[in-house]
């Protein structure tokens, strides 16, 4: 792999703050691209996270925007594409989970999550199209979905409808923009060791590795270099697909 693989390129990844976005931030950066990330509340993490991207030798942008408003996320693309020059790569990432049976679901559950999962990544993609069609090389967009999205998950309607609106979402666009050189894939994670796996419950937690064929959890160091395969050069002739690394939880 050559470390500088992305080098000149420029990547948006929303909800980059954490976890699996933060992971994926760094990654990028580490392969020499120029990231921008957006943040909901944490502008101490985001400062702290911008300062260890340039401190790898590339820019970075860090800005508060709700993924959910359109006009925040047209708003914020616009930036980025006058401070980068350009967007190549977009990673729909940014996610929450509020999870109930539906009995005890309320709207407001269920319109935060949708909102946030499904319509963010819908307003970044639309965001992002003008600029990345202009590239000579066109560009490439990854949601990141869930298995939730794929085999429903109890006291997941709201979680589990979004996740699957993604790779419905991915799938048609790439239909949609694959003449404009652009590739829309999706990663349809299964259960990822992070803050949110952390505080499972130990019998939960143990019930759920029994199902998992690996043994393990994955980890966000896996997702970020797949994703990073998934944007790359090596990737270009892959378009409208669902990748799964659930550790074989959902074959």
């Amino acid at each position: 792999m050559n470390e500088k693989q992305f080098e000149g390129k420029s990547a948006i990844v929303t909800g980059g703050t954490r976890g699996i976005g933060k992971a994926i931030v760094t990654e990028l950066a580490r392969r020499g691209a120029n990231v921008a990330f957006n943040y909901s509340k944490s502008a101490d993490e985001a400062e702290k996270l911008k300062a260890e991207i340039t401190g790898l030798g590339v820019k970075a942008f860090a800005a508060q925007c709700d993924v959910a408003n359109t006009e925040s996320a047209a708003d914020f693309v616009k930036q980025v594409t006058a401070e980068f020059g350009g967007v190549d790569f977009l990673v729909n990432n940014a996610g929450i989970t509020r999870d109930t049976l539906i009995l005890r679901m309320k709207e407001d559950d269920w319109d935060a999550v949708v909102d946030t999962n499904l319509k963010g990544a819908w307003n970044f993609s639309k965001a992002v199209l003008r600029p990345m069609m202009k590239n000579e090389s066109g560009g490439s967009i990854l949601n990141i979905s869930s298995i939730s999205g794929v085999v429903g998950m109890l006291g997941q309607t709201n979680y589990s409808a979004s996740k699957a609106g993604m790779i419905g979402l991915t799938k048609a666009l790439a239909k949609e923009i694959a003449s404009r050189r652009i590739t829309v894939n999706a990663l349809a994670l299964g259960l990822i060791e992070t803050e949110m796996a952390a505080e499972m419950n130990a019998e939960f937690r143990e019930k759920i590795l029994a199902q998992i064929p690996l043994g393990r959890l994955g980890n966000v160091r896996e997702v970020a270099e797949i994703a990073c395969f998934m944007l790359s050069d090596a990737a270009r002739y892959i378009t409208g697909q669902v990748i799964q690394p659930d550790g074989g939880l959902a074959m």
